[in-house]
């Protein structure tokens, strides 16, 4: 028997709670979580050309990209790139590519962006529309939202063919709303920022995990939650590593429950190396005058 197996049979559960892989199963619809995929669907219902949202490390913001893929309907073309980088043409072999386009590397741009227009208005004449989601686009440059924005200069009149979702950490809102990208942000009809969880929704978060992955929501008493939230600032991630390194040392100590005392022995340990980031990186910010 594994370590794994010897853990969920313990507590009784059918599998960890608190992975850090973004399962759209274990979704939590916090407050925030809800109003930032309605932002979403809202700027797929209206085709706005460029919908955004932004949201810090670990907040919840791939989880809610895969709630998105899953829920699409048959009448549109869905393409995911994750971490596009690169010079002028580059991404658009990325966006190509996400939608199974080939395009040789002696291509010029002008054939591939012609070749992409083709693709675009074929999919259109077959009555659907046309999205690429782009994830970590804060590591794109000035140029490639320039060139992104360039892109939504396909749709004319009251068409649109092609639609761009961009999700990244803070840094992409705050590189958006560059006085040298003005027109960029223009075209962006649809915008939200994911905030880090208070300590009542980081409760509720941890129970709602517990349950769904098939065990009793009380294992974490309040007290326990309560400094799983001081010290994990409320972002999703950073909970889901501090509550599962917690049951493994319950689980270690026979105790069928998580206590403050179990949390403070895995922070004394040095175990969670998530337990340093006590920065501005884990800030409440809000979401419309972006102050702390």
């Amino acid at each position: 028997m594994n370590t794994l197996e010897i853990y969920t049979n313990h507590f009784n559960m059918r599998e960890r709670p608190f992975t850090l892989v973004p399962d759209p199963d274990f979704l939590f619809w916090s407050p925030a979580h809800k109003r930032a995929f309605a932002i979403l669907e809202y700027g797929i219902v209206t085709r706005a050309p460029i919908t955004l949202i932004s949201g810090d490390v670990g907040a919840g913001k791939t989880t809610l990209l895969h709630h998105l893929l899953h829920s699409m309907e048959d009448n549109v073309t869905i393409g995911m790139v994750s971490n596009a980088q690169g010079d002028r043409g580059e991404l658009l072999r990325w966006v190509m590519s996400a939608f199974d386009q080939p395009s040789d590397q002696t291509t010029s741009y002008v054939d591939m962006f012609a070749q992409f227009q083709a693709f675009l208005i074929e999919q259109y004449a077959a009555g659907k529309r046309t999205i690429i989601v782009i994830d970590e686009a804060q590591n794109m440059s000035r140029e490639n939202l320039e060139e992104l924005r360039m892109f939504t200069n396909i749709n004319s009149n009251k068409d649109e063919l092609f639609q761009i979702v961009l999700v990244g950490q803070p840094e992409l809102r705050d590189m958006v709303m560059r006085p040298d990208l003005s027109q960029f942000a223009q075209r962006v009809s649809a915008h939200f920022h994911l905030t880090a969880m208070d300590a009542e929704t980081t409760s509720q978060y941890i129970h709602h995990r517990l349950i769904k992955a098939g065990g009793k929501g009380d294992i974490f008493d309040d007290a326990a939650c309560a400094l799983v939230h001081e010290h994990s600032g409320g972002v999703p991630r950073v909970v889901n590593q501090l509550c599962d390194l917690s049951m493994v040392y319950a689980f270690a100590n026979g105790d069928m429950q998580v206590t403050p005392d179990t949390i403070r022995q895995v922070l004394d340990d040095g175990v969670f190396f998530a337990g340093s980031i006590k920065s501005d990186a884990l800030r409440l910010v809000d979401p419309v005058s972006g102050k702390s």
